[in-house]
């Protein structure tokens, strides 16, 4: 049995079997995680604490844009994934913020002048989108497309992100402070778990192929800008590391750290995964693995703390 995509093509019929999407409100405790959480190495650290520089208000507008097109979904079953979606991507963002308020700004380094202008976007959009609204409508849906398009772009490779560092043991051999392990872990889960959902609204609200090709292209840069500018503006602050921060010097630091598996071969994977998401017939169900999500959920220390039973 098929159904037929937006896109255009014809995809195999969707078992993504899982029990509901729904928010977990699980905590951390960052008291006892030093700076660089990955042992001796500050650019892997960093590297990753670029995510959680872009992630709080990255969620944000990601919540904004399914919210402006939930009244326009009729599939009970979306409306109900994108109810579950609304509640792990607050409790993300809520999350990540706790890194950049008890351990980035809390050891002098400051976040505010890439986390400022994006929080005043997500607070300006409001306003901007019922202007378009007002004005155009169909400019307002086509804008609304391209935007569901790119976080549904963002969604595959945060996804893709999630099953590497719930597979990846040599974190543990590494001795990555555990307790930012289980963050990593668990929102990785949490993505693989609702991979899906961002992808179904922008086809249910009329998405087609090329949108997601361009929409694509602009994220991969968006996700470069983010990765290199991001690890090399916290690099420059970190007042542990000795010496002018270049873009040489810590490229040859995060290549020795690709070879020890506590960071991926981010220009490999965000290139790679070109073929699987550009590909016209794809949907999300058909990489990663929700059982693999849902068992680490079942052993996340964070999640057990809070009494959270997966089934």
């Amino acid at each position: 049995m098929t159904r037929p995509l937006t896109d255009g093509a014809p995809a195999p019929a969707i078992d993504e079997r899982h029990p509901p999407i729904k928010a977990r409100r699980i905590s951390f405790d960052w008291s006892k995680t030093p700076l660089h959480w990955v042992p001796g190495d500050p650019v892997a650290t960093h590297m990753i604490n670029s995510f959680h520089l872009v992630l709080p208000e990255g969620e944000k507008w990601f919540i904004q844009c399914v919210k402006d097109a939930r009244p326009h979904i009729r599939d009970p079953r979306l409306l109900e994934e994108i109810k579950g979606f609304i509640g792990q991507e607050m409790v993300h963002a809520r999350s990540h913020q706790g890194v950049l308020d008890q351990i980035l700004e809390a050891n002098g380094i400051e976040v505010s002048r890439i986390t400022g202008p994006a929080g005043q976007g997500n607070a300006d959009r409001p306003a901007r989108m019922a202007a378009l609204k007002e004005k155009s409508p169909r400019s307002w849906r086509r804008r609304l497309r391209f935007e569901l398009a790119a976080v549904a772009s963002i969604e595959h490779y945060t996804a893709v992100l999630g099953q590497w560092i719930m597979d990846n043991e040599r974190l543990d051999a590494a001795g990555v402070d555990p307790m930012m392990l289980d963050l990593l872990r668990w929102h990785g889960a949490e993505e693989v778990e609702h991979r899906s959902v961002v992808f179904d609204v922008y086809r249910a609200m009329g998405g087609r192929y090329p949108t997601r090709v361009l929409a694509w292209t602009v994220s991969l840069f968006f996700l470069y800008w983010a990765l290199i500018g991001g690890t090399l503006y916290l690099l420059k602050q970190d007042p542990t590391v000795k010496g002018r921060v270049t873009l040489p010097r810590a490229y040859r630091s995060y290549r020795r750290s690709v070879r020890k598996g506590t960071v991926p071969g981010i220009f490999r994977l965000l290139l790679g995964e070109a073929p699987v998401y550009l590909k016209p017939s794809h949907h999300p169900s058909e990489i990663c693995s929700t059982p693999r999500a849902l068992e680490y959920l079942k052993t996340s220390p964070a999640a057990q703390a809070a009494g959270y039973d997966p089934y």
